[in-house]
């Protein structure tokens, strides 16, 4: 049986390639919880919604990617934090605007909560201001 930290990161992976909740589900709780103090996602209150739209985000910017710049567990309080910076362009369809050919790199972690070795609560630590700017749509 894998632990927090692998689970944690398989996870990862799979919410930051734009797996959906298809491929997200097996590693959480159905009702894991999310949060977010980033005007663009502030209204997303579930983890299987914010899988969506991390999927839904790579349709305008096809070239979207982490790049994993911590990964750590503590497992007295059942969490595991990661950090990284997303890169990707505004090159496709789909976005707020059409395509504006302008690229981002945005810092961000998630600190994940565990319940029983499957995730119920995710928290994202965003300038999503700064993230929007970079790429034209704010």
């Amino acid at each position: 049986m894998a632990g927090n930290y692998d689970t944690a990161h398989a996870f990862f992976v799979a919410c930051e390639t734009g797996q959906g909740w298809a491929e997200c589900a097996q590693y959480c709780h159905a009702d894991a919880g999310f949060s977010a103090q980033s005007g663009a996602i502030a209204e997303i209150a579930t983890l299987a919604d914010y899988t969506e739209w991390m999927k839904g985000l790579l349709t305008p910017i096809p070239d979207g990617a982490y790049h994993l710049t911590a990964f750590a567990e503590d497992a007295a309080r059942g969490t595991v934090v990661a950090s990284a910076v997303f890169t990707g362009t505004h090159t496709a369809e789909g976005g707020p605007i059409p395509a504006t050919g302008q690229a981002a790199s945005s810092d961000y972690a998630y600190v994940i909560t565990f319940t029983d070795g499957k995730v119920s609560h995710m928290t994202k630590i965003w300038n999503d201001g700064w993230a929007l700017k970079q790429l034209g749509w704010a």
